[in-house]
């Protein structure tokens, strides 16, 4: 474990002392009293603006301890007070009451809440809007919902976010990215994942990832046409909006956050014992060939010698998972800001150290670390200056940097050889011995495969231990804003400009020596000895060599300026408009031709216009006109816009008697459309210019007498298409809010998308055209529609005990509705039009042959394996008397899900609180890989499942998880099929936690604000029908198990 430690920092306090004093020039008369001297008994009622009573509401005396009482159940206090002091009511979630009192002994108070949708200001594309003038779908996550102990913020995603698919399928540190999408995917062109804006500038999902909860702001998903239409190439995949903090006004407050947590993974795969594995690979050899009786790979005598334990290095029987793993791993987090400012400048400057550690084994004989090992150090400043009174200016630093070391393959890599290890055939390495004390080297063990002269087999220990991989990336970012006021040309107008450079940067490189393998023979049974031969002994190497990695680096350029007018006349006429043009200039120093080395640029001119009538009655227009490199002039920009109305039918006066009961109620209606230019890949560019190599040797000629004269010829790649265009996404979208007793707040959506102009691969072009390179058009079409709505509810039930839900759900399908495939005829089922885009065609499996006459008088299987009893028997759909592709069927759900949902509880009783959130997924399939899985093909290990649940000739187990054993690569059983699909259904316990706050009482000493001291978790427990591997993880299951994480942490404020 890192211990950190920070230090040298000096804090700086100043207190403001208020005091007032209350003197009354009296008679000098005996018995007198002053008036704050008297105490009268004040009583009455506390409600919300709807007139609600609220119980739970905190009534003290302002400057006096002790002094105070709450609201009971039906809202009413009564408490003493003196007769000139000042009442402070308060309660969360609500605006704090303070009243004087005088003579009147009754005092009815009517609270606002804190956070009135009337004010609240959300971040919208280019800039702000109070949240009862929003017109799009948008949803905006509290940045503290998204604390969870783990260094990836993609990880806090899944389940918390209406209207996002999430879900993660590995745990690998700096490999554990969540895979998410707005709303489901609706294109299967090239880009599917959304834009991802950081304080205004494009960043990737890995930026995402890196960014610290404690430095946002704000955290907002924008989904339909009017939300996302103004970034127009960029927006038709959804927006994610983060901002970070900016400085207050104020003396400096600093907040320290400290983590250490411990990781594990939430499931292993479980292998058979090495006594099954060599008796079980020995029957795959016989029932296949029952005359292979001198063919078996084991001998009775290694068996039983191994299970005797005579030598385990003559008679190995590896772990291989507890060889190279750990049970665990500690890793370390923790943030450091400062913020403050005063009436010329503020400022919000920030540090993050993360340490993340991988589970991977360390050999003490070496003297290098090959464990994965991944530092991220973050440093953030946010700075803003009054230049005047109508002019701010603002700068904002940023830098990412990674440092990883690891294994050099990877940490998944090292799982996938555990699967593809022998584990009998030799140990990881053997003890020095008599006669080798000589040796600086380990000796690690292998054998020769037959026929072979070098080590034939994947040790994994060796390839764990004999070298590493370096790894580092940088991201540095500077940005220049500037806000100027133009009120004094009309009230309401301003402008804003903003410049933004950064620098991406990544190298790599590999250290490793070239193992010496050894292998034992010559056993001497009586004595336990044994003699050594070396392998390789003219290819091992003791010293470590150097292997350069790939060397990545970008720079990018943004620019963006725009003008703004809002304004309201006679108090009911609300207006704005916005203009906004961005340029955007990206260039790599990594490009492989001319046509990647070339600027990728991008222009744009989007705008807003907004009308609001008395509260009640609202409208918006947004367009974007953008221009992209990749299409021809005449295709070059496209406009696309999008329209909204909302109707605040709580506004209405109609709605005054329900208003109690229901007093918030909206209705939305959006339509619009939204371009994407990212239809290819980055060597897909210029589509209207054809790609052509001019000096083609496998394309030349051999001319001249004596055939001694060679010239290259030409290939063509590409061929120029004028006509390919803007991928073009049409969206509406009905949505309504609505909040019951201000306790409980409801968003849903409903949507459907529908894209235009897919790109695609021409399916057939006629050989008499002579064509030498694919043809592709603008010719896919596919749709989407779903829902999500969110459900928040807050209670308090005293000043000391509050309650908080939440819960969302997300809903979103997709299908072809055009696609350029073959005319099935009398196969219907073999077109993709109508299903969803990642729906998968395979074989329905109806179960396994019982025996081997079964099998041979069925519908020929056309896969070039002999099938058997005990085989996969598939269903012949077209019934024409054989299996062939023409029999493949959709089956099961698409491989995206099409539910996530999540939901929560957040309780806390004076300064205790504990909160549990739980997330899940539905409508997902996935498929056992029977390829990576089949035990024996070339030394694979053998699942427990599969050992537990086998056809074999003695159990005709028709139902059995794993057909008949076969030694070689069976095609019949690794056709995609029903037999391993499996349902990725699951809900999870995401995360727990439990916290203590310290009072003021007991910080004051210790010069804190706040201290906080809490405990959590994550991936805590699941429910699933799937038991091999944490059903997340899908088909990819025999890599990084997705980490179980228990965290210790405290967070101060200064």
């Amino acid at each position: 474990m890192k211990k950190m430690l920070f230090n040298s920092c000096c804090f700086l306090f100043l207190f403001f002392t208020v005091s007032a004093t209350l003197s009354f020039n009296a008679r000098a008369q005996t018995g007198t009293l002053t008036a704050a001297q008297r105490s009268v008994e004040i009583s009455g009622s506390v409600s919300d603006t709807t007139g609600i009573l609220l119980p739970g509401v905190s009534v003290s005396v302002k400057n006096r301890k002790g002094n105070e009482t709450s609201t009971d159940k039906n809202g009413r206090y009564i408490l003493d007070v003196p007769v000139g002091a000042t009442v402070v009511f308060s309660m969360v979630g609500y605006t704090s009451t303070e009243l004087v009192v005088h003579t009147s002994r009754i005092l009815n108070v009517q609270m606002d809440e804190a956070s009135s949708t009337i004010e609240d200001v959300v971040v919208v594309a280019f800039g702000k809007q109070k949240k009862q003038e929003v017109v799009g779908a948008m949803t905006t996550v509290n940045p503290s919902d998204l604390k969870v102990p783990s260094s990836n913020l993609t990880t806090a995603l899944a389940g918390r976010v209406a209207g996002m698919i999430a879900y993660q399928r590995s745990g690998e540190p700096g490999q554990d990215n969540a895979e998410f999408f707005i709303r489901g995917v609706t294109t299967f062109g090239y880009k599917v994942d959304p834009l991802i804006l950081i304080d205004g500038v494009e960043l990737t999902s890995t930026d995402l990832a890196r960014l610290q909860p404690d430095d946002i702001a704000s955290f907002s998903i924008m989904k339909d046409a009017t939300a996302t239409a103004l970034y127009g190439a960029r927006g038709a995949n959804g927006v994610i909006l983060v901002t970070t903090k900016q400085g207050k006004e104020g003396p400096a407050k600093i907040n320290f956050r400290l983590e250490s947590s411990v990781s594990s993974p939430t499931s292993n795969v479980e292998l058979a014992d090495p006594i099954s594995y060599m008796r079980l690979h020995n029957e795959a050899v016989l029932t296949r060939d029952p005359s292979g009786i001198t063919k078996v790979p084991y001998t009775d005598e290694k068996i039983d010698n191994t299970i005797l334990g005579l030598n385990p290095y003559v008679y190995p029987a590896n772990d291989w998972r507890k060889e190279l793993f750990k049970d665990y791993t500690f890793n370390q987090r923790g943030n450091l800001s400062v913020s403050g400012g005063g009436q010329v400048a503020r400022y919000y400057i920030a540090g993050t150290f993360n340490q993340d550690n991988g589970v991977l084994k360390v050999d003490n004989r070496n003297n290098f670390n090959s464990n994965i090992n991944l530092k991220t150090y973050l440093l953030r400043s946010n700075v803003e200056v009054n230049v005047s009174k109508t002019t701010e200016l603002g700068v904002r630093l940023y830098g990412s940097f990674d440092d990883y070391t690891g294994p050099l393959d990877g940490g998944a890599a090292m799982y996938e050889k555990v699967m593809n290890s022998n584990p009998v055939m030799f140990p990881s390495y053997y003890p020095v011995m008599p006669g080798y004390e000589h040796l600086t080297h380990i000796m690690f063990g292998n054998a020769l495969k037959e026929g072979g002269a070098t080590a034939g087999y994947i040790n994994p220990y060796a390839d764990m231990v004999k070298g590493y991989r370096e790894y580092s990336s940088s991201l540095m970012m500077a940005q220049l804003e500037l806000k100027q006021s133009l009120d004094f040309i009309t009230p309401g107008l301003n402008f804003r400009m903003m410049g933004n450079t950064n620098r991406r940067a990544h190298f790599q490189v590999s250290r490793a020596y070239k193992p010496f393998y050894y292998m034992s023979s010559g056993f001497n049974r009586m004595t336990g000895d044994y003699r050594l031969d070396v392998i390789n002994e003219n290819d091992g190497q003791e010293w470590l060599d150097f292997n350069l990695g790939t060397r990545q680096l970008f720079s990018q350029f943004y620019m963006e300026s725009a003008m703004n007018y809002n304004r309201t006349f006679k108090e009911v006429h609300g207006v704005s408009a916005m203009a906004v043009f961005i340029m955007r200039h990206n260039i790599s120093a990594n490009a492989n031709d001319l046509l990647q080395s070339l600027p990728f640029r991008n222009l744009g001119l989007s705008g807003r216009m907004t009308y609001s009538f008395d509260s009640r009655y609202f409208g918006e227009f947004n367009f974007g006109y953008n221009g992209s490199e990749r299409f021809h002039e005449k295709n070059r920009f496209g406009f696309f816009p999008a329209f909204g109305v909302a109707w605040q039918i709580s506004n209405e006066k109609f709605w005054d008697p329900v208003k109690r009961a229901v007093p918030e109620l909206k209705l939305r209606a959006t339509y619009g459309l939204v371009g994407n230019d990212e239809i290819g890949s980055p060597t897909d560019r210029f589509f209207y210019m054809s790609n052509v190599i001019m000096n083609d040797a496998d394309r030349g000629a051999t001319f001249g007498l004596d055939n001694t004269y060679d010239r290259p010829g030409v290939s063509i790649l590409r061929y120029d298409n004028a006509d390919i265009a803007w991928e073009t996404s049409e969206k509406i979208n009905l949505g309504v809010e609505m909040s019951l007793f201000r306790k409980v707040q409801i968003q849903a959506d409903f949507f459907k998308e529908h894209r235009h102009n897919i790109l695609m691969t021409r399916a057939s072009v006629p050989e008499y055209m002579g064509l030498s390179a694919p043809v592709r058009a603008n010719v896919g079409e596919a749709s989407g529609r779903g829902m999500d709505m969110s459900v928040d509810i807050q209670h308090n039930f005293s000043s000391d005990l509050w309650l908080s839900a939440r819960g969302n759900f997300t809903y979103a399908a997709s299908k072809f509705e055009v696609y350029e495939e073959p005319e099935y005829l009398n196969e219907y089922w073999k077109s993709r039009v109508g299903y969803s885009l990642s729906q998968r065609w395979g074989y329905i499996a109806e179960r396994l042959f019982v025996d081997d006459q079964e099998a041979a008088n069925s519908p020929r299987q056309n896969f070039g394996t002999d099938v058997m009893g005990g085989d996969i028997k598939y269903r012949d759909v077209n019934n024409d008397g054989q299996i062939t592709p023409l029999d493949q069927v959709p089956i099961g759900n698409p491989t995206t899900p099409e539910i996530v949902y999540g939901f929560g509880l957040s309780m806390g009783y004076k300064k205790i609180d504990v909160s549990a959130f739980f997330q899940g997924l539905a409508q997902e399939s996935f498929w056992i890989d029977p390829i990576e899985t089949s035990p024996f093909t070339n030394d694979r290990q053998l699942l427990k499942a599969y050992a537990d649940s086998y056809w074999s000739e003695s159990d005709n187990d028709v139902q059995a998880l794993w057909p008949r054993l076969s030694e070689a690569p069976n095609t019949n059983t690794n056709q995609a099929s029903t037999w391993f699909m499996r349902d990725g259904t699951f809900l999870r316990l995401k995360s727990a936690e439990l916290g203590y706050s310290f009072s003021v009482e007991q910080l004051k000493r210790l010069k804190m604000q706040k201290l906080r001291v809490y405990v959590n978790g994550t991936n805590l427990l699941s429910w699933s029908r799937f038991k091999l591997w944490d059903v997340e993880m899908a088909g990819r299951g025999l890599g990084y198990p997705v980490q179980r994480v228990f965290n210790l942490g405290v967070n101060v404020n200064f």
